[in-house]
């Protein structure tokens, strides 16, 4: 895509926070909510400015709608747990850069191309991810296959019935384009157990109680002090990490989440290389 000139910094902005927030990913397995929040306020201050230099504020309030936007598709992407909190916020952050035209047909574009480029460019670099991580860890994870299959056995066997009765009707009417979704539907069990079977054998964590963070996911729930702590998507907050640091004495199985931040990298080289 041909940017305008004031759009450039926007670019550079986002390159740089983007890869600030991967190298504390792969650290620390969180991005800081500062480093994101910092990116809305240097990208609509930087707008602003611009807005007054050309006294034409729409490059401003661009950025103030597609912060908008991305709010509520951060918000939906969060509470559907397709993404952390960390994701979320980058996300949101990043919609104050990607309104890239004083055209709202082509933002929409844009707007479309980056999140199609980032959820598949992202599914492919976690893909790979998680075979290493099989690789790696590969004598657990014979182990946890041969359990998870055992545990889904009954789930296999309906899909396998299932793709076998679609595929003899879809033969017999002689849809033969059509084969494709028993393949797909064959396909959503197996993914399942494999990302079970990684989950469970390559990313539990053993971890000392000064060593946990905020938001960090419990494995399981955990009982102190006559309280239980719950496992849950939100991750340990600011006073279950206070309990935790002062009455927990043994360490703590915490589950590890594939660093999914290189995603906006790959949605952001894609967008505007393609578009």
């Amino acid at each position: 895509m041909i940017l305008l000139t004031e759009d450039i910094p926007l670019i550079i902005l986002a390159f740089i926070w983007i890869i600030g927030a991967i190298l504390q990913d792969l650290k620390r397995r969180e991005v800081d909510n500062l480093w994101n929040f910092s990116l809305i306020a240097f990208a609509l201050a930087y707008r602003l400015a611009i807005s007054i230099h050309l006294n034409n504020y729409s490059f401003f309030i661009n950025g103030v709608l597609g912060f908008l936007i991305f709010l509520a598709l951060g918000n939906l992407f969060y509470y559907s747990r397709l993404f952390a909190g960390g994701d979320a916020k980058l996300l949101i952050a990043l919609g104050t850069i990607l309104p890239l035209s004083y055209n709202w047909t082509i933002n929409i574009k844009i707007f479309t191309a980056f999140i199609l480029f980032f959820l598949i460019g992202g599914a492919i670099y976690v893909l790979i991810w998680a075979i290493i991580l099989t690789i790696i860890h590969f004598s657990n994870f014979k182990k946890e296959l041969k359990k998870q299959i055992k545990s889904y056995k009954k789930i296999i066997y309906m899909f396998i019935t299932l793709s076998i009765i679609l595929t003899l009707i879809l033969l017999i009417f002689q849809q033969y384009i059509l084969i494709t979704i028993p393949i797909t539907i064959i396909l959503f069990p197996i993914l399942l157990i494999f990302a079970k079977t990684v989950e469970e054998s390559c990313m539990i964590k053993s971890t000392p109680p000064n060593k946990i963070t905020l938001g960090d996911w419990l494995y399981k729930d955990i009982k102190i002090k006559n309280k239980t702590i719950k496992a849950n998507w939100e991750g340990i907050n600011e006073k279950q990490l206070q309990l935790i640091k002062k009455h927990c004495k043994k360490n703590i199985l915490i589950k590890q989440g594939i660093p999914f931040t290189p995603g906006f990298l790959i949605g952001l080289i894609l967008m505007l290389v393609f578009i």
